[in-house]
């Protein structure tokens, strides 16, 4: 296997009430964003790393992150898109040719665990298109326009998705441009290959692996580290 990473990290995170990048806040004495990029950098089954920031943020990444905490892996730093959908294609444009496999990552959730992604990996492998997430903890509601519920799920078949999200090249390349050629835009890698009729396994990620929206997701992940 030749195993790339594309860590998605050009949104502006405006929840955060910040003006700069929700990645480059500071957690535990390092930013966000080092966090992330420490959990792949270290596992050797990772070849690479690429990159997907703003356009404003390429130089500021590239010397207050991969530079100063000197990550090898880092092989690109991409320019992002207007929304996700075009930020990960952005990404898997500048993979290395040799990929075979490709995993995928919000560069807001950095306290993702080794053991989470070599389970992916390793799922990948076998079944070709891989989802990280946990079975919800609570009993959700189906609201219609007016917030009247109209349905209530049993929760034993609900997962919250999470990443990374790790697949064959040859099948997030095309889900991707297929999506393109159609116009869909999907929330997440996965219901792009959904739509394309292929299976797609989940295996059980952890509930620590937030993502750092809010300025209280700051205040947990802390806590997390800390303990």
């Amino acid at each position: 296997m030749f195993v790339s990473v594309v860590i998605v990290a050009a949104g502006r995170g405006k929840r955060m009430g910040e003006s700069i990048n929700k990645v480059f806040l500071n957690l535990n004495g390092k930013p966000v964003l080092y966090h992330t990029i420490n959990a792949f950098e270290n596992l050797p089954v990772v070849q690479e790393i690429i990159l997907v920031v703003s356009k404003g943020d390429i130089k500021y990444c590239e010397e207050n992150i991969v530079n100063k905490f000197r990550f090898a892996k880092v092989k690109k730093i991409v320019e992002g898109g207007e929304e996700r959908q075009q930020s990960v294609f952005n990404g898997l444009m500048s993979v290395n040719e040799k990929a075979t496999i490709i995993a995928i990552h919000d560069g807001a959730r950095p306290l993702i665990t080794s053991e989470v992604i070599l389970q992916a990996i390793e799922a990948a492998y076998l079944y070709k298109a891989v989802g990280v997430g946990v079975p919800v903890k609570d009993t959700i509601k189906v609201v219609n326009n007016q917030n009247v519920v109209i349905n209530t799920p049993d929760r034993r078949t609900l997962w919250s998705i999470q990443t990374p999200q790790v697949f064959e090249k040859e099948i997030i390349l095309n889900a991707h441009k297929k999506a393109i050629a159609d116009g869909f835009a999907g929330t997440d890698d996965t219901v792009l290959i959904e739509r394309m009729g292929i299976d797609v396994m989940l295996v059980e990620g952890d509930y620590k692996n937030i993502k750092i929206t809010t300025p209280e997701d700051l205040i947990i992940a802390e806590a997390f580290l800390k303990k």
